[in-house]
């Protein structure tokens, strides 16, 4: 009796002993349970790398539900742009997958796209002979035309840091946020409330794309100025308020300072006149340095804690500084955005976005052009938005625009319209979703 006790004893210890060491050859041999892989943040990890996958509209939750006509007319928008472009030019000469993926393409030439958009065109000619068969012509043809892929996000742990040991993690989701078109009061003249200029591109600034100059840099941008046939960096935003600019760029209007760093980070606006009229101003340049969050520097410096982040929040603070301490935060991001006015834009379209088609709300997503080509169908499933109820947003959109904040594969930035309703909707939006771009099928059939 005694001796199958003991057996029993020994044999329960050796079980724990070998669990032990499995336990150790996973965790030494890089095969980390999932508990343990979230103790490792985003900063352990490369910047992402994209991955993809063919999809069926099956699997696209919402997509018998979701109404195609906004979104094919600002389609049809798109399609206007990529018209102009030659049949034989890259649909997106910013395209740079990454090494992984170098040779393949998700932009291919305009010709790939202009094929749809002939057969856009032919439905749009006829649909007003049978409005209510309109929604499955629509349907039908995005199905024909167009094959799904999800967008997915590869992020590989560090060399030498704290994750080593993991294998490769794929996010199928990404972040979305919003944003929208502000109105805001003006003067035409400083005044001590009117104080910020808002500028025209200085005659001086020099673009530079630097994929021009190496394949690897392809979607990378720099901006700067000459001084003596050198090329140097432009100056930064605390210099040009300091008055780097004064002799240099022009005016268009003076705003008050605060809300001349939201236009900035939304990219178009209306301005209103306290002497009366009004003006719709665009983006027009960046000064070349990278973009900088505020909110994230209010989290790293403990003002607020990351979910009570928004441009709310962020707009509150800077209301109650003192001036000195609103300016040191705005200063905190370097990149300075330029201007121009849109006298010709209609006031009932939307503000134009980065391909040049004026945006349409809730149906105009800003993407990064590095991976996505603008005109490219978008279907997003996102997490819900709390100005907006509890139900999840599952549509097509449009990539029509970008943003020095949009960065990532799985990244989208969603137009909400213009004003304040816009604005409330747009400011705290920072949701997770998934991305599926729907390429034209000779296209999809090419990707390895």
């Amino acid at each position: 009796m005694k001796n199958r006790d003991f057996r029993l004893t020994l044999l329960i210890f050796a079980t724990a002993v070998l669990a032990a060491m499995a336990a150790a050859v996973i965790v030494f041999g890089g095969f980390l349970p999932p508990y343990y892989e979230k103790r490792f943040d985003a900063s352990a990890f490369a910047p992402p790398e994209l991955v993809y996958r063919p999809a069926d509209y099956a699997e696209l939750a919402g997509w018998m539900q979701d109404d195609l006509q906004p979104a094919f007319a600002a389609y049809l928008k798109s399609c206007a742009v990529l018209a102009e472009r030659h049949p034989d030019a890259p649909a997106n000469p910013h395209e740079n997958l990454g090494d992984a993926l170098r040779g393949a393409t998700l932009g291919g030439a305009a010709a790939d796209w202009l094929a749809p958009c002939r057969a856009a065109a032919e439905i749009n000619a006829q649909k007003d002979a049978d409005p209510a068969g309109l929604g499955s012509a629509l349907r039908g043809f995005f199905e024909t035309h167009f094959q799904p892929i999800e967008i997915l996000a590869r992020r590989s742990p560090l060399p030498g840091g704290p994750a080593r040991r993991l294998r490769p993690r794929i996010d199928a989701e990404g972040t979305f946020t919003g944003y929208f078109e502000p109105v805001y009061a003006a003067a035409r003249q400083a005044t001590p409330t009117f104080s910020a200029p808002v500028y025209r591109r200085p005659t001086d600034l020099i673009d530079v794309d630097l994929g021009v100059f190496r394949d690897e840099w392809a979607g990378e941008r720099i901006a700067g100025r000459l001084e003596e046939d050198r090329l140097v960096p432009y100056p930064d935003r605390q210099s040009i308020d300091e008055g780097a600019l004064t002799d240099i760029a022009e005016p268009i209007a003076w705003m008050e300072p605060n809300d001349l760093l939201f236009l900035q980070i939304q990219g178009s606006g209306r301005l209103r006149f306290e002497s009366g009229g009004a003006l719709r101003v665009g983006y027009a340049g960046q000064n070349g340095h990278p973009y900088t969050a505020i909110g994230r520097v209010m989290v790293e410096r403990g003002v607020a804690p990351p979910e009570e982040i928004s441009m709310q929040t962020i707009r509150a603070w800077l209301a109650s500084a003192t001036p000195e301490a609103a300016r040191e935060l705005r200063q905190q991001n370097a990149s300075y955005v330029f201007f121009q006015t849109l006298d010709a834009l209609d006031d009932d379209l939307g503000p134009l976005g980065a391909q040049g088609a004026s945006l349409t709300p809730e149906r105009s997503l800003a993407v990064d052009r590095r991976y996505h080509t603008l005109g490219a169908p978008v279907w997003v499933d996102i997490d819900p938005v709390e100005a907006l109820g509890p139900e999840p947003i599952r549509r097509l959109m449009i990539a029509q625009d970008t943003g020095g904040a949009i960065r990532g594969p799985v990244r989208g930035d969603v137009y909400w319209g213009t004003g304040a309703a816009a604005g409330e909707i747009a400011g705290p939006m920072n949701v997770r979703g998934r991305f599926y771009v729907f390429l034209p099928r000779p296209l999809a059939a090419r990707l390895p």
